[in-house]
């Protein structure tokens, strides 16, 4: 988080955020989540009074004042329930992937990740929605919610792209006030997507940031979401999902005409005898029940011993190594939480409108976004634009052939220009050198 230091002014962090403002167009992002005005103050001026105040790691209510609008202004915005933050981060996400574009190598493999974080409200009562939430770190339950979200990567920058603020399916699970309203509004379809089940929204989350142009080949995630048929619906979107399998005795798979658990599948690959690899043990190839193939990757467990963990992914032509360097990729959504939470105040605020806390994620999200673009800005040198090509320009590359003609003519020329020995006793010794090169050089040289 050293991209802007909390002892700058307040001056040069503006200066920080209005660059980032034009480059990716803030203002027509405003006007297509459907914000309504409703005093005339520019809400960009809201966003970034929320930004420097999440810098300064302020709270809403002890953030510095400001003369044109109080801090009531700022909550009645973000309690907005017309405003769509989902649409907001999406937006914006592609905003930031367009700029960082030009300097992404067309090769790159894509990826989406999917996960979910604590957002803990440990002393809160009357927050909408409040739910008893069940942490996979502590291993009991907790007041809050599980904040879903969805992350773009292409192995250098990672970034924020959607979200979902679950609260719990079962209504015993609820302890905070629930609003009944109409699903047909925004707020209502909000709501309701809270209490649904997570895989459902997690595919929801998925299609959407490819409706709003998200480039992606691939949709990585943890055991907690991989199962045969969220495989079957990454792949239904046009996508490759890359997860890791629970070791469950209760899903089987087809292999050679036989159906078996991934238990029994290692415990069948184990006993053809099969020499394991550097970095893997064993993989194939088998078919879910919905007749999907999927490539299966038996990896060893670095922290237990005598043990392993598979990996799979339905695009089946890909090696096993590949598969593994992909999937190590997920881990930037986990430094993504542990850097919002320690420094951005993931979860600290004093919103209890659940439309509210839906906006005050969003805007964390978009302070990420800033620091990965500022980040991306100074570490490489292709955003200095044409200059970084017409450097490249200078200096060409040449092959190993047109150097070596280089060199022999040289050394010809030298010779004519200076005889310090025999001119046939050079071309000998020339001759000797180009017949100890590979022959596809030597023929080449020849001929020039």
């Amino acid at each position: 988080m050293s991209s802007i230091n909390h002892s700058q002014e307040n001056n040069e962090s503006y200066f920080s955020i209005d660059t980032f403002f034009k480059q990716i167009g803030i203002g027509k992002i405003i006007r297509q989540v459907n914000f309504k005005r409703r005093t005339p103050i520019n809400p960009t001026k809201f966003i970034k009074w929320l930004l420097t105040a999440i810098f300064a790691r302020q709270s809403l209510y002890r953030a510095k004042e400001t003369p044109a609008f109080t801090t009531r202004t700022v909550r009645n915005f973000l309690n907005d329930g017309r405003i769509n933050w989902q649409k907001f981060a999406c937006l914006l996400a592609s905003a930031v992937i367009k700029c960082l574009r030009p300097c992404i190598d067309s090769r790159r493999r894509l990826a989406l990740i999917i996960d979910d974080s604590l957002f803990a409200r440990p002393y809160s009562k009357s927050t909408e929605l409040l739910a008893r939430v069940y942490d996979h770190d502590k291993h009991k339950f907790l007041h809050g919610y599980r904040a879903l979200t969805l992350g773009w990567s292409d192995a250098n920058t990672f970034l924020p792209v959607n979200f979902a603020l679950m609260s719990s399916k079962d209504p015993k699970n609820i302890l905070g006030p629930c609003h009944n309203l109409d699903r047909r509004s925004l707020a209502g379809r909000r709501r309701y997507q809270a209490q649904s089940k997570m895989n459902q929204v997690a595919v929801e989350l998925v299609s959407q940031a490819l409706k709003h142009n998200i480039p992606a080949q691939y949709v990585l995630f943890d055991s907690w979401y991989s199962s045969p048929k969220m495989f079957d619906q990454i792949k239904q979107l046009g996508l490759d999902g890359i997860g890791m399998l629970k070791r469950s005795t209760k899903v089987y798979y087809r292999y050679r005409g036989r159906l078996y658990s991934v238990k029994a599948l290692y415990e069948r690959l184990r006993s053809e005898k099969r020499s394991p690899k550097a970095t893997y043990q064993y993989s194939c190839v088998v078919k879910s029940d919905s007749g999907i193939e999927l490539r299966l990757v038996f990896v060893r467990n670095q922290r237990k011993a005598n043990n392993y963990l598979v990996l799979a992914t339905t695009k089946v032509s890909l090696h096993p190594d590949e598969i593994i360097q992909l999937y190590g990729r997920r881990w930037q959504i986990e430094t993504y939480f542990k850097a919002a939470k320690q420094y951005l105040r993931f979860d600290k605020t004093q919103v209890q409108n659940y439309d509210g806390l839906c906006g005050h994620l969003a805007i964390v999200m978009m302070t990420y976004d800033l620091l990965a673009w500022q980040e991306r800005q100074e570490k490489d040198e292709r955003t200095i634009g044409d200059l970084f090509y017409i450097m490249g320009e200078a200096m060409p590359d040449l092959s190993l052939t047109d150097v070596l003609v280089w060199f022999i003519k040289l050394l010809n020329q030298l010779v004519e220009s200076e005889p310090v020995a025999p001119i046939k006793q050079l071309n000998e010794t020339v001759d000797k050198f180009i017949s100890s090169l590979p022959q596809s050089i030597a023929s080449q040289l020849q001929k020039a």
